[in-house]
């Protein structure tokens, strides 16, 4: 008889539900395998959809504004949670489960498409409305159908090895939602702290978003003559972060921010002070005249996408025994191999892998009409675009999904950044160059970038669904629609946005990750180079990694996430480290650890809530953000002091924690 955990007494997730469990050790949800609940009716879908639509729009502005996008998951779980209380709905779980997860949908086709398709507007190109919704339309679907077979693997073999700190933090959401009681109080408490905490930072500037060891005369001086400067967010949702992704993941991604800003950015500082001409290709600033800042985009961050990109290619190789089995269950379920779905657990079912491939088979079909008849009108070009859009999101699909696992961030813009090189240089070589190659590399890179996202974020559903209890195969049918209903929504809004402020000019959307994009695509389109030996040598630091066995990705991701986002993190993982070892009695830690999660979730949700709030203000231009202020050193320091009270609180409240909760 196999060992394994109930749902707690008091509804709350089982004992086991974040460890690896033991040879034999069984995970049960809370919603028990063998049991119908309510999850697909017109309630749960409806609102779903609607979720969709509200987020898509409010996430395309405020990426597109200031170039964050917001996980939408958190905020529609708690939305989802209060709609069920107010209409007094039993056993809602289930249902709020599906609303978050069609409407989750909103989030990743914004980053998607707004990473790229603005970039045509910036080169002065235009995007039709059929091109943004149909691009970010089949990247969605590819996104979803090419996850679907990688499901079991990441999120019930890999069970407690990946922290997903994203899908930790929704999942105590809609479980405290669920339940109530004392751990509602605790989530609703830093829910409330973490939200204003962020709230006062993003809308009234009455301290710094960043510190910076530019504080203090010393560090200027350091900064500007030898290019080294700390950087840290005091946000309260990064940190909370950091907590639930451990120190172990924590460390490694920190570890990679160093190497790129205190080992890297001054040996390029320290190559280019004698030049009297730019260094690299297509740079016009001289190395000595840059700022830390400036470095890190223009040479380090490049060596974090070739590592990015390697160890994506190494993660593949690791996973070939996984893709095998897949395709060896194709083929098995196509030519007449007995399913045996009526035989299992509802908890276990996905869609089957016959609908998977034949929507595949019809998603390449449309999208090669599409790039035929709305984009190339060349039927070599139409095959080579198709060829690189299902090669590319295929290969950086488990990427995506192992990135999302460990840090909680998809390095979507990367991934996307190597997609439009290698497109761009595929597309040269067969003879599309000029405006009509610019067009065609930045639709491809926008279905890519558009699966690339659905595939990191659509794993946090599913595994949201595996801690509960949910019907995967509920969860991947409806995820379509919501995929359709963000698609149609987020084509609207960037038209509409487009006319309102435009991308280029005065009081213009910043869009930084299109301009990125778009510097990039247009000097390739006239055939100049690209860093390749950055590329090159990220590449190699990822194979060094791997024979060391570091986890690679978690290094690269970190070489490309600035570092202002990865201190935060390891703050938060060093607190989680330290609550959880305080005591000799592991039943006293582990209630602390526990207490901590329910923290750092409420900590990220009040962020991402009231980010989202923060968004609508500004979006209706009230506007109270004290800039001058924020922008000084005193700010800065005040930001230290806020950021260390903020922590001071986690580790108190956390320590507070009694074994018999």
């Amino acid at each position: 008889m196999s060992d394994a955990h109930t749902p707690k007494a008091n509804g709350g997730l089982p004992e086991n539900a974040y460890k690896e469990l033991k040879p034999g050790e069984e995970y049960i949800p809370i919603m028990i395998p063998s049991k119908i609940y309510p999850e697909v009716n017109v309630w749960s879908v409806t609102w779903g959809l609607v979720m969709a639509a509200i987020f898509s729009a409010a996430a395309a502005y405020l990426g597109l504004k200031i170039g964050q996008v917001f996980e939408a998951a958190i905020p529609i779980a708690i939305i989802a949670v209060g709609l069920s209380t107010l209409a007094k709905r039993k056993n809602a779980l289930g249902e709020n489960v599906i609303i978050q997860s069609i409407g989750a949908a909103s989030g990743v086709i914004v980053a998607g498409a707004i990473f790229t398709i603005p970039a045509l507007y910036i080169l002065e190109l235009q995007a039709q409305f059929y091109q943004i919704f149909l691009a970010s339309l089949f990247g969605g679907f590819l996104g979803i159908l090419f996850l679907i077979p990688f499901r079991k693997y990441f999120v019930a073999e890999m069970h407690g090895k990946f922290p997903f700190p994203e899908a930790t933090a929704t999942t105590e959401v809609l479980v405290a939602g669920e339940k109530g009681g004392k751990q509602a109080l605790v989530l609703v408490a830093s829910g409330l702290i973490g939200g204003v905490y962020d709230f006062i930072v993003a809308s009234f500037g009455w301290w710094s978003e960043v510190f910076t060891t530019k504080v203090i005369d010393l560090g200027q001086t350091i900064a500007d003559k030898y290019k080294l400067v700390f950087r840290m967010n005091i946000g309260a949702a990064v940190m909370g972060l950091g907590y639930i992704t451990g120190l172990k993941y924590t460390a490694i991604i920190a570890g990679g921010s160093f190497v790129s800003w205190f080992l890297l950015i001054p040996v390029v500082a320290y190559i280019g002070s004698g030049l009297n001409e730019p260094l690299g290709v297509n740079i016009s600033l001289l190395v000595k005249d840059m700022t830390p800042e400036q470095i890190f985009s223009n040479y380090v961050r490049h060596i974090g996408i070739g590592g990015i990109a390697m160890a994506g290619i190494i993660g593949i190789i690791r996973s070939s025994k996984i893709i095998a089995s897949a395709f060896s269950l194709a083929v098995k379920e196509i030519f007449g191999g007995k399913l045996g779905d009526n035989e299992k657990l509802r908890t276990q079912r996905d869609l089957s892998m016959k609908i998977i491939v034949i929507g595949i088979l019809a998603t390449a079909v449309l999208i090669y009409i599409f790039f035929f008849f709305g984009v190339v009108t060349n039927v070599t070009h139409a095959l080579v675009g198709l060829g690189i859009v299902l090669v590319i999101a295929f290969l950086f699909t488990t990427v995506a999904a192992n990135a999302i696992a460990i840090v909680g961030t998809n390095p979507v813009s990367g991934m996307t950044l190597m997609t439009l090189i290698l497109s761009s240089l595929v597309l040269v070589s067969v003879g599309l160059t000029g405006e009509a190659g610019m067009i065609s590399a930045l639709i491809i890179g926008g279905v890519v970038c558009t699966a690339l996202s659905m595939a990191g974020g659509f794993i946090t559903d599913l595994k949201i669904g595996y801690w509960l209890g949910s019907s995967p195969y509920k969860q991947e049918t409806f995820k379509f629609l919501g995929t359709v209903v963000a698609s149609a929504t987020v084509g609207w809004v960037v038209l509409v946005l487009n006319q309102t402020y435009g991308f280029t000019g005065d009081n213009a959307l910043i869009a930084p990750q299109a301009n990125a994009m778009a510097a990039v695509i247009k000097p390739l389109m006239s055939q100049q180079p690209a860093p390749w030996l950055l590329y090159i040598a990220g590449a190699f630091m990822a194979l060094i990694l791997t024979m060391l066995k570091v986890p690679a990705l978690a290094f690269a991701l970190g070489m490309y996430i600035p570092l202002e986002l990865n201190t935060p993190l390891l703050v938060g993982g060093l607190i989680s480290h330290f609550v959880s070892t305080r005591s000799k009695d592991e039943k006293l830690n582990n209630a602390r650890r526990e207490r901590g999660t329910l923290i750092a979730s409420g900590f990220i949700a009040g962020g991402a809530l009231m980010g989202v709030i923060s968004a609508i203000f500004r979006f209706w231009e009230f506007n109270w953000l004290l800039q001058e202020w924020q922008e000084t050193h005193s700010a800065e320091l005040v930001a230290l002091m806020m950021f260390a009270l903020l922590c001071s609180y986690m580790i108190w409240d956390s320590l507070r924690a009694k074994p018999e909760e």
